[in-house]
């Protein structure tokens, strides 16, 4: 049985055209730690805040070991929650902040003194006892918010965009640090976040929301390497896409496999196709390729590749570790269906041709196995 289960959960705010969260059905594991991914206004906090508690969900019904917590106030549901805004009591120290979890649920003073010393010392803050909230660092504050919601040993630790007012360098940090927690504590942690390296880090499995819904989930590996729809696969990630006409799709009965697809100008590709509809030839699709799959030559005779697509470059960027280029492909902006008339690839420094210019004619390449068809 699952830790936690939605089953056909709505929530309806009054004026509201749509449901915020609309015909929910999610299973979390003991022990996992799961990331809900999405835009703003996807449904991905509003699910957080139905399972902590601090909202009531218009229709169905969320259990916590098989037993319904709908009408469990949030103080009886054993979670423990970080907040975007660290929510921390200005006028207490940081043990103070740490104690008052189990100051409410009326723990012997005895016992606080001993449970806070090692929440803040899995934090690495047991030497920061006794300062103000003011006087630490974004990244100290973060982790006193987060000892205090372990503190209490939780069920679950709900996290609402812990990291965002963090600078790059410390997000990473962090990142790290509540990996090395949830590693050693095996405690299931929940994760709302909208950056998808984030969750690509930090998850064993990843609901990708949108418009109140699961588009997908799955681990981070396949939703990078198998998205389950065009939505998915330029959320997560870099991509390209290009409308296409289906030249030739699976046999009958087949749900993948390999097929050829033709664009606007005429030009035949071999692709992926994972698909659980009925393809007809002539059927109007979505080629899609990652950037870091794209390889770069002036004629197709220089790639090694199957496929190719003609193009001209309009922009070559140093970004360190790779140059990043833009290329508009032939044919571009001359037929409706044709929905990518950029495209973007990732070469790293010793693939880069020799004497690339703005401006010059070349050609895209890339495996069947490199692109998905939808």
């Amino acid at each position: 049985m699952a830790l936690i289960e939605f089953e056909h959960v709505f929530k309806h705010y009054p004026g509201s055209p749509s449901a915020a969260v609309d015909d929910l059905n999610l299973h979390i594991q003991a022990g996992e730690f799961l990331t809900l991914l999405g835009p703003s206004g996807s449904g991905k906090t509003t699910t957080l805040m139905l399972l902590a508690g601090f909202e009531a969900p218009s229709a169905g019904a969320i259990r916590l070991d098989g037993s319904s917590i709908e009408s469990l106030p949030p103080h009886q549901r054993n979670m423990g929650v970080v907040f975007q805004s660290y929510s921390l009591f200005p006028h207490m120290t940081v043990a103070e902040n740490v104690a008052f979890p189990l100051s409410v649920r009326k723990v012997a003073p005895s016992l606080i003194a001993e449970k806070v010393n090692a929440a803040l010392t899995k934090v690495h803050l047991e030497n920061l006892t006794h300062r103000k909230p003011n006087q630490l660092s974004g990244g100290q504050q973060q982790r006193v918010a987060l000892a205090r919601a372990l503190v209490f040993e939780p069920r679950l630790v709900l996290m609402d965009e812990p990291l965002s007012a963090l600078d790059k360098k410390l997000r990473e940090e962090m990142q790290l640090e509540i990996r090395r927690l949830h590693r050693e504590l095996g405690v299931t942690m929940v994760f709302v976040t909208h950056d998808q390296s984030e969750a690509m880090t930090l998850s064993d499995r990843v609901a990708v929301f949108n418009q109140g819904r699961i588009e997908q989930l799955a681990s981070p590996k396949d939703l990078y390497d198998a998205p389950a729809n065009p939505f998915v696969a330029n959320f997560l990630g870099d991509n390209n896409m290009l409308g296409c006409i289906l030249d030739e799709g699976l046999r009958s009965g087949a749900t993948s496999g390999t097929g050829r697809v033709r664009t606007a100008t005429g030009q035949t590709v071999q692709s992926r196709i994972c698909t659980t509809q009925t393809l007809e030839t002539n059927s109007a699709v979505k080629l899609c390729v990652r950037p870091e799959f794209l390889r770069v030559a002036s004629d197709a005779a220089a790639l090694a590749t199957p496929n190719c697509l003609r193009a001209t470059l309009l922009d070559l960027i140093h970004q360190g570790d790779h140059w990043r280029l833009v290329a508009r492909l032939e044919g571009a902006g001359r037929d409706a269906a044709n929905e990518a008339p950029q495209w973007f690839a990732k070469i790293s420094p010793g693939a880069l041709p020799a004497g690339l210019v703005v401006g010059q004619d070349l050609c895209l390449g890339f495996r069947p196995e490199d692109a998905w068809v939808f």
